[in-house]
């Protein structure tokens, strides 16, 4: 079975194929289309951004079409400097994966080099069952102002978040603790979700 997935972030789209493809689910992704949508993501949560997405996308093709974003939030940060939604989307502009480590790296030096984080994700699924949503968050982690030497495509701020039960910086985490770490990434319910809902 074909599903969209409307994004054209490849770290989004590995997170999820390998285990969906044995479930005979095929990712497709924007790349894949003969066209590419505009969607203003100015919803006022991850939620509201991925509905956007997934709804655009399966009105227009008629698959089974997974949307998806993620809201950083800075401990340390007042709410008007908040990233919120615009992670990547910095002053107007949208950032290129160096331009995001160089910003958050930045940023996290004007606060003493380590600023406590956390995600919540949003994911919408649009097919013939309806629309369904799930949400999630995941914290207990930081950023660092110095940048590991590896860059996950995709997900560059991996390049700056430690992750304090291995002390290592997430794009360095082995096979092993990445196994480890994604049992806190509530990976199962989303496959469970996606599986169950397209």
């Amino acid at each position: 079975m074909k599903v969209l997935f409307a994004t054209t972030n490849p770290a989004k789209i590995k997170k999820y194929k390998d285990e969906l493809e044995q479930k005979d689910i095929e990712l497709i992704t924007v790349k894949d289309l003969e066209f590419k949508l505009n969607i203003d993501e100015n919803g006022k949560d991850a939620i509201e951004n991925a509905y956007k997405k997934a709804k655009a996308y399966y009105d227009m093709t008629r698959i089974p079409t997974i949307g998806m974003d993620n809201n950083l939030f800075i401990k340390e940060l007042p709410a008007k400097l908040q990233p919120g939604t615009h992670v990547r989307r910095v002053k107007g502009r949208e950032l290129t994966d160096e331009e995001m480590i160089k910003h958050y790296t930045e940023l996290t030096k004007e606060y003493g080099g380590r600023l406590t984080i956390k995600w919540v994700y949003g994911m919408v699924i649009c097919s013939n069952k309806g629309v369904k949503k799930i949400s999630w968050s995941k914290q207990d982690f930081y950023f660092v102002d110095k940048p590991a030497k590896k860059i996950n495509p995709g997900y560059p701020l991996d390049s700056i978040s430690i992750i304090p039960e291995f002390n290592k910086y997430l794009v360095d985490l082995s096979e092993e603790e990445k196994i480890e770490y994604r049992k806190k990434d509530n990976i199962n319910e989303v496959l469970e979700f996606i599986i169950n809902n397209i």
